[in-house]
């Protein structure tokens, strides 16, 4: 696939940064959906009469759709440019939302979570594409880092304040709300994003672009690093950290949903900040292993210390998040793996197993936890005991674990092309 230059000549300066601004903000709002359930939790498994395990699959479809378009959405940017691609998918998000309100079966709302997933798809790795169109090489680990720090906004909105929301009215009316942004994100991103270039050529030049990058080692040992760094972040921070800090401390939900928050500080805080130190010192490896490594130390003292006091319990959710922010370092590497017309594909192949742990982790755990439950309810809903959850979230430490091992054998690119 060859990149084709279009007009730029008469595109404003400020444009491609407010572009870029736009589709940053797109992967704010695909956060507030992403974590969204995890301040929803009683009220869905009492609706629809469902367990931990259900409501995980429910919650990860998200996910399904997510990981599963990354592929596609690289292919698809490499090829059309960002400004149609991102347009389309707000409105197509906004859809999904009303109908998840709307649904009035198990089903339906499943099948409005797919949607949303899939068409946030486009939001990072548009915002990315962006970057890496408009932008000079030595910014985009840090402009990624913008990018995701944005993400992580959205999920701190998606906690504390949007149960908040939920109280004032209730689940459904939340979302129809939610609806409302993604029109007015997609009429934002019609007016600011532009495409610098496009590729050409047809499907099977695409599918040789992906084969190439799906053939390639270090494809593979940087997608698994990268799901090692995003499991905590998906299945502690996105549905199950809420219930954990309930039942292990008795707070209330709005309370615990105000420390799982902190998780998105972290990282939020932590993302410009590892892509500018990655891109300053010219290195990528060794600022994702100290990441990686700190934040699987971190979350385990999280889990497994006892009787922690709030204030070490707030602590301790920033520093998971902070240093799993390190992974923008991964879709760094990605880029610099592949020339840069397979760039967006390699990106959303490393994207997608990267969100692929919330499609894994939020099901398994749910699993580990109906496992382990002994038969009380409150309510009309299943209760867990600290015990059973404890064992689903060393699943968590388990994939950091073998993140670490898979980064050990990438190859270092000092920040330069490789391919």
């Amino acid at each position: 696939m060859r990149a084709t230059p279009l007009e730029t000549d008469r595109s404003p300066r400020l444009l491609p940064l407010l572009g870029w601004l736009t589709a940053a903000t797109f992967f704010f709002y695909a956060w507030v959906m992403r974590v969204a359930p995890s301040v929803m939790v009683e009220e869905l498994m009492r609706d629809f009469a469902v367990g931990a395990a259900v409501l995980g699959n429910l919650s990860a479809a998200y996910f399904y759709g997510y990981a599963g378009m990354q592929i596609p959405v690289g292919l698809l940017l490499d090829r059309f440019g960002p400004r149609r691609l991102i347009t389309v998918a707000s409105l197509v998000c906004a859809g999904g939302c009303v109908l998840f309100a709307a649904g009035s079966s198990l089903a339906a709302v499943t099948a409005g979570r797919f949607l949303i997933g899939a068409s946030a798809a486009f939001s990072l790795v548009g915002s990315m594409a962006v970057a890496g169109q408009w932008f000079p090489a030595n910014r985009f680990a840090i402009l990624s880092g913008g990018a995701m720090a944005m993400g992580m906004a959205g999920g701190v909105f998606g906690q504390a304040p949007l149960r908040l929301a939920v109280e004032a009215s209730d689940w459904r009316t939340a979302n129809l709300l939610l609806a409302a942004g993604g029109v007015a994100l997609a009429c934002a991103a019609w007016t600011t994003v532009r495409d610098r270039w496009r590729g050409t050529g047809g499907v099977g030049d695409a599918l040789a672009g992906l084969s190439i990058v799906v053939r390639h080692p270090q494809t593979w040992l940087i997608a698994l690093t990268g799901l090692g760094t995003s499991a905590p972040l998906l299945g502690f921070a996105s549905l199950w950290g809420v219930p954990f800090l309930e039942t292990a401390y008795g707070l209330p939900r709005t309370h615990a949903a105000t420390l799982t928050s902190m998780l998105f500080v972290g990282w939020g805080v932590g993302a410009p900040l590892f892509g500018w130190l990655s891109d300053r010192i010219g290195r990528r490896k060794a600022p994702l292993l100290a990441g990686l490594a700190l934040e699987t130390l971190a979350l385990a003292a999280l889990v497994y210390v006892p009787g922690l006091p709030v204030s070490a319990l707030a602590g301790f959710c920033f520093l998971v998040g902070f240093f799993g922010s390190s992974q923008i370092v991964c879709f760094a590497l990605a880029k610099e793996n592949h020339p840069t017309a397979r760039s967006g594909t390699a990106i959303g192949f490393v994207n997608s197993m990267v969100t692929g742990a919330g499609a894994l982790f939020q099901p398994l755990m749910g699993l580990l936890l109906d496992l382990a439950w002994t038969g009380e309810t409150a309510l009309g809903a299943r209760v867990y005991g600290t015990g059973a959850h404890r064992l689903a979230l060393a699943s968590l430490i388990a994939c950091g674990l073998a993140g670490l091992v898979s980064l050990i054998a990438v190859r270092e690119t000092f920040c330069r092309p490789q391919a």
